[in-house]
């Protein structure tokens, strides 16, 4: 087929938005669009209506029209699909079939438009799909507003500062009884005249713990010596968030799996250790693992000085094969020989009041018997209708999942879905068109369940089914041991906390 453009209109074929696929001028689809009103024949009902060079496929939508212009040589057929597609993507983006609410979604769809054809021909895409890529954000994006903010942030750490030595300079002026200097070291009189107003409207800060918090210093780029110096984007992000920044996401809603894990644990001891796995699971819908990797990193956080010299030991009980990596400053053979984190220079103390990345591990396998959580999804069509049968087996019975949360995408338009038969809880969203499945833990105990529900639809609108758990065990079994002190062995109190969350996890 190739499709010459896509519109909606309203009855006298004035454009509310229009995407054309080929070369053509805005006074030739005006034209066309202008036309089709005039060639519609009230006394019969059709589908479609054609002139000596194209073909209008058309469906109203309430007092507005959907319509595509095709070649005559088009498959009729096809059209009426890809007419169909474009019909259901409308209420996706729009409340209400008005030119308003068009017109304020017009971007949305223009977008979606151009993910159902390229060129002037279809692409193989569903609703799901379709979705999904619209609603895809930037990792790019996600870097450059939390570096942008770490500078604002400096910038205001430094002007505080600056204004502060400003304050108790004057003071101690005043005290000595000799008059206030004038400032005009840093440059010009106004430049003196906004620092002391500046110097003035600062109130004085509260006064600080009993341990000093190590200066950063600004411009040099090496203010976090002990983390890790690779690019990688998750793990910038997450040591903003360590250091107190909050980073904000393109989008709105977020897995609760993931907002639990910037939680603090209930109580810290002075050294406190954080084991932390992120998972991306990729599985096909016909069973079969496409890729599951598993990034765990352990942090170290000391609030005491006195403690920052210590050893850590580690038990690995892992037997899936995982690589680890120590951190540079740690010293490697005392890790491969005994199995204990400590600094490659034992005189040298860790940072104290920094979550510190000290070990690193990764795990990456195509073989499905290594997945957490299996998923089934089995939708059978009948009549017009759809039985949809879910279920799912825990493969890692070690494992406690708790916040278990399946989405199953659902068609729009065609109401809820009736539940048959549900382990657990159900919620059908029909703003997202999902169906979220919730289960508060699944363990050894119920490590089998499933639900069934029959909806108007087709098998490919059940797709990809997304998963989001939090468990409080390690997936490759890595726990903290032991704290010793490197000045005479002997141990230290300590609080840990493990946790494991999703990042991605689809059957698509």
């Amino acid at each position: 087929m190739v499709l010459l453009a896509a519109a909606v209109c309203n009855k006298s074929g004035k454009a509310i938005i229009s995407r054309q696929f080929v070369e053509m001028t805005r006074s030739r689809i005006e034209g066309l669009l202008a036309a089709f009103p005039k060639l519609m024949n009230t006394g019969k009902q059709h589908t479609f209506v054609e002139t000596e060079s194209v073909r209008y496929v058309y469906q109203p939508l309430e007092k507005l029209y959907m319509l595509l212009i095709t070649t005559k040589a088009s498959n009729i057929l096809e059209d009426l699909e890809t007419l169909r597609l474009f019909a259901r993507v409308i209420p996706e983006y729009c409340r209400a079939m008005e030119e308003s609410e068009i017109i304020d979604q017009s971007f949305s769809l223009i977008f979606a438009f151009d993910e159902i054809v390229a060129l002037g021909y279809r692409e193989s895409v569903n609703l799901a799909q379709i979705r999904t890529f619209t609603e895809m954000d930037s990792h790019e994006e996600k870097v450059f507003q939390a570096v942008r903010q770490t500078q604002e942030r400096e910038a205001k750490d430094q002007m505080k500062k600056k204004a502060k030595e400003l304050h108790q300079a004057r003071k101690d002026a005043q005290r000595r009884g000799i008059k206030s200097p004038g400032y005009g070291g840093y440059g010009s009189s106004s430049m003196g005249r906004s620092e002391m107003s500046m110097m003035q409207d600062t109130t004085p800060e509260p006064p600080k713990p009993s341990y000093t918090v190590p200066s950063r210093p600004s411009g040099t780029g090496k203010a976090m010596k002990l983390v890790t110096k690779t690019k990688d984007v998750d793990s910038f992000v997450d040591q903003l968030k360590s250091e107190g920044q909050q980073v904000t996401s393109g989008s709105s809603s977020k897995p609760a799996a993931i907002a639990k894990t910037a939680t603090p644990a209930a109580h810290q001891e002075i050294v406190h250790l954080r084991v932390e796995e992120k998972l991306n699971v990729t599985a096909g819908r016909d069973g079969g693992l496409q890729n599951m990797e598993v990034h765990g990193i352990i942090t170290l956080k000391i609030a005491d000085e006195k403690s920052a010299r210590i050893k850590v030991g580690i038990i690995n009980n892992d037997t899936k094969g995982i690589q680890l990596q120590t951190h540079p400053n740690v010293d490697k053979k005392l890790f491969t020989s005994m199995s204990c984190i400590g600094m490659r220079n034992a005189a040298k103390p860790f940072p104290v009041n920094q979550d510190v990345g000290v070990l690193k591990w990764r795990f990456q396998t195509q073989d499905e018997s290594f997945m957490p959580l299996t998923i089934n999804c089995w939708p059978n069509e009948s009549g017009s209708n759809c039985d949809v049968s879910v279920e799912y087996e825990l493969q890692q019975e070690q494992m406690e999942l708790n916040d278990v949360m399946i989405d199953i995408p659902l068609p729009s338009g065609v109401g809820a879905p009736v539940v048959n038969e549900c382990d657990g809880e159900y919620r059908h969203d029909s703003r997202k068109n999902i169906l979220h499945w919730s289960l508060p833990v699944i363990d050894d105990s119920n490590k089998n369940g499933s639900m069934e529900f029959s909806i108007h639809g087709h098998p490919d609108d059940f797709f990809p089914v997304s998963v989001n758990f939090l468990s409080k065990r390690s997936y490759c079994d890595i726990e903290i041991s032991e704290v010793n002190s490197v000045d005479g062995d002997h141990p230290v109190k300590f609080s840990s906390e493990v946790v494991c969350f999703v990042d991605k996890y689809e059957i698509v």
